[in-house]
């Protein structure tokens, strides 16, 4: 899908570019660490069940205890949930009793809202000892608010003012397999691609949940995938399209459902694994790392899911993939599985040699002039250096920067893409920064 697109074609060459261009730049050691999501919904972690459930007695004890195992086991930075209670004692509930528990104490949630009315809510938790809440809104639909939340990474930078942000984008996405019910998913994606247009910060953006889709062809999805504005599109770490519902071919990505049938009085939903409806899709900048973070490759999996279920249960045939703990807390909380994926972050957001004289920040990602901020211990002639993807200097010129901290505004006449910067001093001494516009 992605990967025919020729605007993807060159982002892709930016590893070959590091490796066969030394000339450019020398790369060195940079301290990086590692955020871990998962997307999960949770069936149902409200009292206000359907009729044809039962939600009385034990039912969020059991859901609690499940949701504790798992977490321990995965240990998750970041948890997006679906369906969880429109109240906030629900919020604080699992808070409570499944995250900050055993002597755990760092985990947060973000602001609730349920603008959109219902019992039912999505909602994100993160480890406060290395993100930090900033900001938050939300899109109304017909059926569910979609959530966005702006994190930042919590670098040893952070004093400088050097750190890296990201928006979780969490959306449950209307239920059926009508074409009405495409329709509602449509309409919701594109309530959310609207917003983020209208606010104009292409930026890192991690868009999870459970979209209920029965395969890649439905307009929601392409919608998502193929986006107008490919600063904006979003990407699908695994590259799976095609027709996942009851689809053998598919059984390794499918996230619903855990279980083959439902007793009278459970919530479950039954006919086993064989549905993927359970996502995170990212933007441009985390699929190739342009802005300081990166999905890590092959780090996206669905929790349990070894390929052996197919129409079978997540704990039948026998699971060796996770622990019997692990398997059984899956089976007895969701319906669906948790969907994890692993991302490098790197607070410095840059590529650059052993410099000890100069530092420099570029902002990104770039409108029409180049915003360059360079810092100096002393008065010297620079040389700034534009390249292609592919390594072919498009521009160079030249500013005498005085000491201390320096601004300089260049046009950028290129088109939307992604480019190298490479600023050198007088002693031949360099730095190379990726751009993107």
């Amino acid at each position: 899908m992605k990967f025919n697109n020729s605007l993807i074609s060159k982002l892709f060459l930016l590893t070959t570019t590091l490796i066969m261009l030394p000339s450019l730049f020398e790369i060195s050691v940079i301290k990086a660490d590692t955020i871990r999501m998962m997307q999960y919904n949770l069936m149902y972690y409200t009292t206000s069940v359907p009729s044809d459930c039962d939600g009385s007695g034990d039912y969020l004890n059991n859901k609690d205890s499940a949701l504790k195992a798992i977490v321990h086991y995965v240990q998750p930075d970041v948890l997006c949930v679906n369906e969880i209670g429109s109240q906030s004692s629900y919020v604080s509930r699992i808070l409570n009793n499944a995250l900050n528990t055993d002597g755990i104490n760092y985990f947060a949630n973000c602001p609730l809202t349920n603008f959109s009315g219902g019992s039912l809510a999505n909602m994100l938790y993160y480890d406060s000892r290395k993100l930090a809440f900033d900001s938050y809104f939300y899109i109304t639909t017909s059926y569910r608010d979609i959530n966005a939340y702006r994190l930042y990474y919590k670098s040893e930078e952070l004093a400088m003012g050097d750190t890296v942000f990201v928006t979780f984008l969490i959306a449950h996405l209307k239920a059926g397999s009508s074409s009405s019910d495409a329709s509602a998913r449509y309409t919701q994606v594109e309530k959310l691609m609207n917003k983020l247009t209208q606010i104009g910060r292409a930026d890192n953006y991690i868009l999870s949940g459970d979209f209920n889709l029965y395969g890649s062809d439905e307009a929601s999805y392409q919608y998502l995938i193929h986006y107008p504005n490919s600063l904006y599109q979003f990407y699908d770490p695994i590259d799976q399209e095609g027709a996942w519902n009851n689809n053998y071919n598919y059984r390794y990505i499918h996230t619903q459902s855990t279980h083959t049938y439902s007793d009278e009085g459970e919530c479950f939903a039954s006919g086993g694994m064989d549905d993927r409806f359970d996502f995170i899709l990212v933007s441009p900048y985390i699929y190739y790392g342009s802005n300081g973070l990166q999905a890590i490759p092959n780090s996206y999996k669905a929790l349990g899911q070894d390929g052996n279920r197919f129409n079978g249960t997540i704990i039948s045939p026998s699971n060796s993939s996770i622990p019997v703990e692990v398997g059984n807390a899956l089976y007895d909380l969701s319906d669906h599985l948790p969907v994890i994926m692993d991302m490098s972050v790197d607070a410095t957001l840059g590529i650059e040699n052993n410099v000890r004289n100069f530092s420099f920040n570029v902002v990104n990602p770039i409108q029409n002039n180049l915003s360059i901020y360079v810092n100096l211990i002393q008065n010297e002639m620079f040389t700034f250096d534009i390249y292609s993807i592919e390594g072919k200097l498009l521009e160079s010129f030249q500013k005498m920067l005085s000491a201390g901290n320096n601004h300089i505004e260049h046009a950028f006449r290129f088109p939307s893409s992604f480019y190298l910067l490479k600023i050198t001093d007088s002693h031949h001494n360099s730095i190379t920064k990726k751009l993107i516009k």
